[in-house]
């Protein structure tokens, strides 16, 4: 066996990692996986929101670890996650610190009374326009960040998978009109488009595992080959890079 086919396998078995929650560290924290710099910070315009509102939701928490670290929380604050293995991961780290945590799966469906809360935050969640503005007070802030539709279409093109038609044009011009046709006024926004690289290919078998949406039917048997193509890039040029597409909005639902 050549060298590179050694460490290709090895890298291979080395993806065989348990994810849990939302926690991308096992290839984040040993820089097997970097992106380039946001032009803003998520967290950074959610806590001042969040020290003026007296009740808050928190929408596809993962598992709660972004939330855990954003604080001081308002004085009631609930989170929803709608995939079943994160779910019982919030529940443990967040109902203990005073977190009403919930299942949901229908994002035209919130488990809310009208009116609940002055803040929903949502990092990288679907949503319904039309349920946020029903659970937010007049005056209440809506604050996500989104993953657009070509996000890591690189990705798709080598695997020989077309993005999901579905999402596909899912951009900051779309959100901003869902907003707006739901009594809702844009604050801010930005869109941007960086860098993402993968310096090893078991950092990237890693990643798809985690987002079973980018290339649905992944099995590192099924694509071996198109794996081995990408092994030998990296290890021609240091890393596979890919392009990240995000964007977020800042709105206040009008009266």
């Amino acid at each position: 066996m050549r060298r590179e086919d050694k460490q290709f396998e090895h890298w291979i078995g080395q993806a065989n990692q348990p994810f849990s929650g939302w926690d991308f560290s096992h290839i984040v924290e040993t820089g097997r996986m970097n992106s380039d710099c946001l032009a803003w910070s998520y967290g950074s315009m959610a806590i001042p929101l969040m020290r003026d509102a007296e009740s808050m939701l928190d929408m596809g928490t993962g598992g709660g670890e972004l939330l855990s670290m954003l604080k001081p929380w308002p004085r009631s604050v609930c989170a929803t996650e709608g995939y079943r293995p994160n779910l019982s991961v919030a529940k443990e780290r967040l109902e203990p610190l005073g977190v009403t945590v919930l299942s949901v799966e229908d994002d035209e469906h919130l488990p809310f009374e009208t009116s609940q809360f002055d803040l929903v935050l949502n990092k990288h969640e679907a949503y319904s326009p039309r349920e946020v503005r029903r659970v937010l007070t007049d005056g209440g802030y809506f604050l996500t960040q989104q993953s657009g539709g070509t996000d890591c279409f690189e990705i798709n093109e080598r695997f020989g998978v077309p993005l999901n038609t579905a999402f596909a044009e899912w951009k900051l011009d779309a959100a901003m009109r869902g907003m707006r046709e739901n009594h809702f006024e844009v604050v801010k926004q930005s869109e941007q488009f960086l860098s993402q690289r993968f310096y090893d290919v078991g950092a990237l078998v890693y990643y798809l595992k985690a987002v079973p949406w980018q290339i649905p039917d992944f099995e590192v048997d099924k694509y071996r080959e198109e794996l081995y193509s990408i092994h030998l890039l990296i290890e021609q040029q240091g890393y596979f890079e890919v392009t990240q597409h995000r964007f977020y909005l800042l709105a206040k639902a009008l009266s």
